[in-house]
């Protein structure tokens, strides 16, 4: 998972980022809010931490700007230094999902962490199955059924399909899927993704007669998107 993180105390954020990083999720840490907001309008990511004092822009103004203008859905977790019960409440009044007191403990962001996302993402838990329609991925063995047919793909195909079906509806930008799918070789070359996306649309045989439409947004990335009748 794609997780931002704001706090303007260098030290606070690479301990953050370290801690998720060593439980598989991809960290993006900023030190302003004008900065997180900046980035926030051209990239998707699963879960905003967030620090409740940051001089240029508060917590409360980041986490406002995130409920108008992103998926409602979109957990935010908060941390602050203050650990009176009014400071808790008005966070959570404000829209936060949960809370942390600093010092932050290891062991306590991972779980509350995963909670979230747990919660945010049912479909994405690392189930043996995970099944969308007549699609069914085994994330553990990399295989790929339609209607009870096996379809072949590499093991990058299978995580770029994955990604798609579990961000169905959702416009995933080019550097969203390179980090998600080829997140050790980042030089590849746009081409590839581009004959991945369209390997992947055809095995899958994924057009409008058959219920799902995955298609370029222009000059963003791709969307998978499924077709009502």
């Amino acid at each position: 998972m794609r997780i931002a993180v704001l706090d303007d105390d260098h030290s606070q954020t690479d301990l953050v980022c370290q801690v998720l990083k060593s439980a598989g999720h991809t960290c993006h840490p900023f030190q302003s809010g004008k900065e997180m907001l900046n980035q926030l309008r051209r990239e998707s990511f699963d879960l905003l931490i967030i620090d409740w004092q940051v001089p240029d822009l508060s917590g409360p103004e980041v986490l406002q700007w995130a409920r108008e203008k992103l998926n409602p859905n979109l957990p935010v977790l908060f941390m602050t230094s203050r650990s009176s019960e009014d400071d808790i409440v008005a966070g959570l009044a404000a829209g936060a999902d949960d809370y942390m007191i600093k010092p932050i403990r290891r062991g306590e962001l991972t779980a509350r962490v995963q909670a979230l996302l747990r919660r945010a993402y049912p479909n994405q838990t690392s189930a043996e199955q995970i099944q969308f329609g007549q699609y069914v991925f085994e994330p553990r063995t990399g295989k790929l059924t339609a209607n009870g047919q096996a379809i072949d793909v590499t093991q990058k195909e299978f995580d770029l399909a994955l990604l798609f079906f579990r961000n169905l509806g959702r416009p995933l930008s080019r550097a969203y899927i390179l980090e998600a799918v080829w997140s050790r070789d980042v030089d590849i070359p746009s081409r590839t993704m581009d004959t991945h996306v369209s390997r992947v649309r055809s095995k899958l045989q994924l057009r409008p007669e058959n219920g799902f439409r995955l298609a370029p947004v222009y000059s963003y990335g791709y969307r998978l998107e499924q077709i009502t009748e």
